[in-house]
């Protein structure tokens, strides 16, 4: 969240869009180091006004209504980033093609460019109303309108009539526009919580952002998938069996859309923002200054270097991340078992980073990015074992208990080697960045560490029907090139059935693709270590 220096930072990437939570986690942990660095800027502002200005301390208790607000906003972070990360398993159980979900996951991209726009959100403003709240409101206004608008639209896009499908372009475009602004109130939330709260207690901005959002998104995409579920409601929370779960997603969006605006409202008329925190010591001042800043560290030759480092070294990990999840739902694995499977990889997911930063606090902790590399490349070959086997354990009531078992181990095995090279990655970001311009500099750093996962993951999405060869059985003369073709032979009585999967073809190019980075690039990465702390820093004119 370091995006534009003036007392909040805002650049972070996920959410994913399988049914697993890499990106998620991902943009959970970008955000404890990015506003753990702003904590620092706060702290050394602090100091340099110290001496001059009574410092008045305060407790927790003191401040416990901001914090308990906090967490509220962050918790509404959370559910349009859960939501969006729900539907493409939606779609996948409706047969929509793989081309369909590349192009739905540009949704996902706006939490990987907001530093395009966060120094505008930073800088414009009206002051009589709040610097945060003169775009957290308005934001938060139109994400309620939102969720009002899809709830009674939601249905006929996603409705799925003969040939006709899901409407993938209006999904994309309403989505798309709904994590712009989930993306837009991000900046303001994280700005605001560094100012919100006493220096005493502005350690708990991060605590509330993980938390909040985490719980956010669990609310939005893991149990709206097991309430949105009628086997899982039949079978868990009902006596007589229903056709349909608990809840829509019509009645999901027009409870959070009331909510929304509810709550912004109160916030808007209750809540007043302190307007006399001090600004820290290394405050940008203006836009211009800012993209002016961003240029001269990109061109920067070791930046540079990293920069093209960063956004090729996930190119053998994209099969695995992007689709797997997906070939599961398309084999039978009933998605809301796939998204409850989060649950318990919780704790894991809270001690990884405790464990894996002992080990990157040195000064070579890319170091550690390299050795796991290629154990999450072997993990991606053993994801695509996990879908072939899948059909084949498949029974008449589901599948048996033992097939989950492998399924969560085969996850928390994903999220060591996942996790070791992400703390590995942002520890870097903070040891080379230049601390006169920390926000700025990690922002930057970390928006190409996750663009550097989006494309790829778009890519391998696009390219496994491609790749992919079916023919229609049951009806002669007919094929399967198409969505169309696929409606037509369903009409006449066929099936499409697949003769050759694209998937198994991409999983095994991008592990190649994937060692190769790693003997080749992967040196290059860690011969960075070995760079002057001069070589990462940039001159700034006055």
């Amino acid at each position: 969240m370091e995006m534009y220096e003036s007392t909040t930072q805002n650049g972070r990437q996920r959410k994913h869009h399988t049914s697993w939570s890499i990106k998620m986690n991902e943009r959970k942990h970008a955000t404890d180091l990015e506003i753990e660095e702003s904590e620092t800027l706060l702290q050394g502002s602090d100091n340099e006004v110290g001496h001059s200005v009574p410092k008045v301390c305060y407790g927790l208790k003191d401040e416990l209504g901001n914090v308990c607000l906090l967490l509220f906003l962050y918790v509404l972070q959370g559910i349009p980033l859960g939501l969006a990360g729900s539907i493409p398993l939606i779609l996948q159980s409706k047969n929509v093609s793989y081309t369909d979900q590349a192009f739905f996951s540009f949704v996902f991209w706006p939490f990987s460019l907001k530093l395009l726009w966060a120094p505008l959100v930073d800088s414009i403003y009206f002051q009589r109303f709040g610097r945060r709240k003169s775009w957290l409101v308005p934001t938060q206004y139109l994400l309620g309108l939102f969720m009002l608008y899809l709830s009674y639209t939601v249905d006929s896009l996603l409705e799925n009539n003969g040939q006709k499908g899901p409407d993938i372009v209006t999904l994309t475009a309403v989505f798309f526009l709904f994590e712009f602004l989930a993306a837009t109130q991000d900046i303001a939330v994280d700005g605001w919580a560094l100012t919100m709260l006493s220096r005493e207690n502005v350690g708990y901005a991060s605590t509330c952002n993980s938390v909040g959002q985490t719980a956010g998104y669990f609310l939005g995409n893991v149990l709206f998938l097991a309430l949105e579920s009628p086997n899982f409601c039949n079978k868990y929370l009902r006596f007589e069996p229903q056709a349909k779960g608990i809840v829509t997603l019509s009645d999901f969006l027009f409870f959070w859309g009331i909510v929304f605006l509810v709550t912004t409202t109160l916030v808007a008329i209750v809540k007043k923002e302190n307007c006399k925190k001090s600004k820290p010591k290394e405050e940008t001042q203006g836009v211009m200054e800012t993209y002016k800043l961003l240029f001269s560290i990109i061109k920067l030759p070791t930046v540079w270097t990293f920069c093209i480092l960063l956004l090729t070294a996930k190119m053998g990990f994209s099969a695995a991340d992007a689709v797997t999840g997906l070939k599961l739902v398309e084999e039978g694995v009933p998605k809301e078992q796939l998204a409850l499977l989060a649950v318990p990889m919780v704790p894991l997911q809270i001690l990884l980073p405790l464990i894996i930063s002992k080990y990157t606090a040195g000064p070579r902790p890319l170091d550690i990015f390299y050795k796991a590399f290629p154990f999450r490349l072997l993990i991606g070959l053993e994801f695509a074992f996990l879908v072939w086997w899948t059909p084949s354990v498949k029974q008449d009531g589901g599948f048996p208990v033992y097939y989950y078992i492998v399924v969560l181990l085969s996850y928390a095995v994903h999220q060591v080697s996942l996790y070791s090279m992400y703390v590995a990655v942002m520890a870097f970001h903070a040891k080379v960045s230049d601390p006169l311009i920390g926000g700025t500099y990690m922002t930057l750093l970390n928006t190409v560490t996750n663009l550097g996962g989006n494309w790829p993951s778009t890519l391998a999405l696009w390219l496994v029907d491609p790749l992919t060869s079916k023919e229609c059985k049951g009806a002669e003369g007919q094929t399967c090139g198409s969505a169309e073709e696929v409606g037509l032979c369903t009409k006449l009585g066929g099936a499409c059935v697949t003769t050759f999967d694209g998937y198994y073809v991409e999983s095994v190019v991008c592990i190649v693709i994937g060692f190769g980075w790693w003997f080749w690039l992967g040196k290059k990465m860690r011969k960075l270590q070995e760079e002057k702390p001069s070589a990462w820093q940039c001159r700034r004119t006055k």
